[in-house]
């Protein structure tokens, strides 16, 4: 995968269509989908595949998940990862060339047929041997369309190239698929994907399951009104176990540092997101009142569903914002605590007062 440079914004801005701003990814050059594509008569227009993917937005269907959990180095990590996805053999696994591999048997094949071809793979020396995937849906979501879309999504991402196995986990309120896939491709090249690519892996996920019935979308956060990255999983983990994360403490460190020196002002990136929030949300509201004007019923309540939207969209508030909103409740309730104290104590003084007359 080359690299590519990342284009100005108003490169991006005059090949893509004024709809797609709400849903364009922050990292390279968006690859053309089908909702990106306009109206050659009326640029401006909703197509129908753009129609469909707002209707999706503004009916909030679930967001699917593709993350890359790791990366295996050695023979002994991949194999031990192997035994993991599989419950050392008590789960089935699933390879690019659609066989099954059942039980311990199964497990110990696969093992060392990917060890084999560790070892003939000259040029690795330190490389990755493999790149660890999940596929996620949130709860409630039936689990053989997971599955079946994560296979169709498998084969059409690395079935050319790459070896793979798979195996569902049903032991979780989300159904997920890990997918384990040989960094090494049979073109001689590595696997490297970058942020772009994970994108495009999000939205070829949604569109299987959208093939199979299962309402779907694979949206950056910031078209759905939130500005705040997900917490990393050791941090989630940290925070589950009453420890407080290094990066929580020196963010308060730093937040504590700037209201004790009485540093108010905005840093260019806060302003730079909530500018760009305010233009998605304005563009928002100038395709509903594009819609409002149709003379369908569909178009106006469509219309309807996007204002609602909008108007439940989350407070712009990024993680400084968050801090400095806890730092100023928490001294609230220290002052107020302090001023009870100081009443409660000339209560004292006045009592014993009035017992030595």
């Amino acid at each position: 995968m080359s690299r590519r440079h990342s284009p100005r914004p108003t490169d991006l801005a005059s090949e893509l269509p004024p709809i797609s701003y709400v849903w364009e990814t922050p990292n390279r050059r968006p690859r053309r989908a089908e909702w990106d594509i306009p109206d050659p008569a009326a640029p401006g227009r909703l197509t129908p595949a753009m129609r469909a993917k707002l209707e999706r937005i503004v009916r909030r269907a679930p967001e699917v998940m593709v993350k890359i959990t790791g990366r295996t180095k050695d023979v002994a990590h991949l194999k031990s990862h192997l035994a993991y996805i599989t419950r050392n053999g008590e789960l089935d696994a699933e390879t690019e060339q659609g066989a099954t591999l059942a039980g311990r048997s199964g497990l110990k094949d696969l093992q060392q047929r990917w060890e084999d071809d560790a070892g003939l793979d000259k040029r690795r020396r330190d490389g990755l041997l493999s790149i660890n995937i999940i596929l996620s849906m949130p709860a409630g979501t039936d689990a053989i369309a997971v599955k079946d879309s994560a296979r169709a999504f498998a084969i059409e991402t690395f079935g050319d190239n790459h070896d793979y196995v798979f195996v569902q986990h049903l032991d979780d309120k989300h159904p997920h698929v890990h997918l384990t896939v040989r960094s090494l491709g049979h073109d001689g090249k590595r696997l490297s994907p970058r942020k772009a690519d994970l994108q495009a892996w999000r939205e070829r996920f949604a569109g299987e399951l959208r093939l199979r019935g299962i309402a779907a979308e694979a949206t950056p956060r910031r078209t759905r009104g939130r500005v705040r990255k997900a917490d990393r999983g050791a941090v989630l983990g940290l925070r589950k176990r009453k420890i407080t994360p290094d990066v929580d403490r020196l963010a308060r460190k730093e937040v504590l540092s700037e209201v004790r020196g009485g540093r108010t002002a905005k840093h260019p990136w806060e302003e730079k997101i909530e500018s760009r929030q305010d233009a998605i949300r304005r563009r928002y509201l100038d395709y509903a009142a594009e819609l409002q004007r149709s003379g369908a019923a569909a178009d106006r309540e469509l219309a309807r569903q996007v204002r609602q939207f909008v108007k439940d969209m989350p407070a712009v508030e990024t993680r400084r914002h968050t801090l400095k909103s806890e730092l100023s409740e928490l001294a609230k309730i220290r002052s107020v605590g302090a001023e009870h104290r100081v009443v409660a104590d000339r209560r004292d003084d006045t009592r014993g007062d009035e017992r030595t007359r």
